[in-house]
């Protein structure tokens, strides 16, 4: 038989091996996840978007929202004793390195009772988990900063004080989590265990206990007696569900906000019952299913409505993310409306135009502009601008036109014209944006060449 915290473990080692390896995770220089404020982008699935496309962002909370509740009403708070880093960082703690390591507690399966007052051990356990907590912290960042940099920022750490200082704190903040407020970050601490009960329902999957066949040991909240009285009650108030619980509850008790889903008291009850050729009157199930001897109904109206609801985010998340442009661009006019240039009788106005272009995609570009008026035309830059993969840069646009396009007298005439602007090597990537040219009135004109 394998117990559910052998299974937990294994669990737990995915999460750890998945978490520290994910930010190295990359495809051409886009990582898996990154939100990178340095940057100012956001790599999703090996897509690199700019900050200004953070559109997607309300999508990714959307979803993460949405899942944590359908996980809930499916099966309670299996995240937290099965994916939480603070149940797992705790197992580290209390049961690796003070159980197992240092023999501060006497067994994994006494987690109430208080460790030994041995002092130097309890400083040797707190050094080995501080060391653990820089690793946590600083492979946390790894999500924020791509460790191609965070790797040459450490090297220079005057320059980069705040780093330093975001991987300081969160070491102590898990210092201070782990040792000293331990599972009561769980009881008092934590949102997730004030809206459990919320979505909850009698077919959500908890950690009970059996009363029909282990006996009633409480009546609401008092307790009759520590082994039940009925006759054929087949509980021995041997207490070993409730010395093993982490967060110090006695499951028989019923449905508690404490209760993290760890089913530590689940195979607690499972080894003794088994001496008894019995199984464990401590089970994963709902209040329907043992009621009624069924199977969990998995499968239900709120199950239901929320993978609707979530599969349309993410279907919309998907197409949105296909909607990624490789270059991006901003227009903006110049504090001058316009200028007037006279050559013999002819007259040419320019319109000038602060051009912001940034290259999105991973690779080098040229870039160029067309106008969609035949009649105005581009006299700077004349050539193309090369701009490397990530890179920004401001340029000076002038259009020009060299022909009559108004013969208002009393005001100046704007006309709304489309700029494309494009990759050279690549005609795929071209954005469209909207702007004016404004041709001055005759009165200005004529002023211009009577001077």
């Amino acid at each position: 038989m394998i117990y559910y915290t052998k299974k937990r473990y294994i669990v737990y080692v995915l999460m750890a091996i998945l978490f520290f390896s994910l930010p190295f995770l990359h495809i051409d220089g886009n990582h898996f996840f990154l939100l990178s404020f340095d940057r100012k982008e956001l790599h999703l699935l090996f897509t690199r978007f700019d900050m200004q496309e953070m559109y997607l962002m309300p999508f990714i909370l959307i979803t993460l929202f949405l899942s944590i509740f359908f996980i809930t009403t499916l099966a309670g708070r299996v995240w937290c004793g099965w994916s939480c880093p603070q149940t797992i960082f705790r197992v580290v703690f209390r049961d690796v390195i003070q159980t197992k390591l240092l023999k501060i507690r006497k067994s994994t399966a006494n987690k109430q009772s208080k460790p030994k007052l041995n002092l130097v051990k309890q400083i040797i356990a707190i050094f080995i988990f501080a060391c653990c907590a820089l690793i946590i912290a600083s492979n946390f960042m790894l999500y924020f900063i791509p460790p191609e940099d965070f790797f040459i920022y450490i090297k220079n750490p005057s320059e980069h004080a705040i780093l330093f200082g975001i991987i300081f704190f969160l070491t102590l903040f898990l210092i201070f989590d782990i040792v000293f407020l331990q599972e009561r970050f769980c009881v008092y601490v934590c949102p997730y265990a004030r809206i459990q009960s919320v979505m909850f329902d009698n077919d959500t999957i908890q950690v009970i206990y059996d009363e029909k066949r282990g006996g009633v040991v409480y009546k609401g909240k008092e307790k009759i007696s520590n082994k039940p009285l009925e006759e054929g009650a087949e509980c021995i108030g041997c207490n070993a569900c409730v010395h093993i619980c982490p967060t110090h509850i006695d499951i028989r008790k019923g449905m508690q906000l404490e209760c993290i889903n760890c089913l530590e008291c689940s195979d607690a009850c499972a080894k003794i019952m088994d001496k008894f050729g019995k199984k464990s009157l401590i089970n994963w199930t709902s209040k329907n299913a043992i009621e009624s001897g069924n199977k969990v109904k998995y499968l239900r109206f709120r199950t239901i409505g929320y993978i609707v609801v979530i599969s349309i985010v993410l279907c919309v998340l998907a197409f949105m993310s296909t909607k990624k442009e490789n270059m991006l661009l901003n227009i903006n006019r110049t504090t001058e409306l316009y200028n007037i240039h006279l050559n013999d009788e002819n007259v040419r106005v320019d319109n000038a135009y602060t051009f912001f272009i940034q290259n999105t995609s991973n690779k080098n570009h040229e870039y160029y502009f067309d106008v969609n008026d035949s009649r105005i035309s581009i006299s700077r830059p004349r050539e193309s601008i090369d701009i490397k993969a990530g890179s920004k840069r401001k340029i000076i646009v002038v259009l020009s036109t060299d022909q009559k396009l108004s013969n208002d007298h009393r005001s100046d005439t704007p006309f709304d014209i489309l700029i494309n602007a494009y990759a050279i090597d690549d005609r795929n990537i071209s954005v469209d944006r909207k702007t004016i040219f404004v041709y001055p009135k005759q009165e200005v004109i004529l002023d211009k060449m009577k001077k």
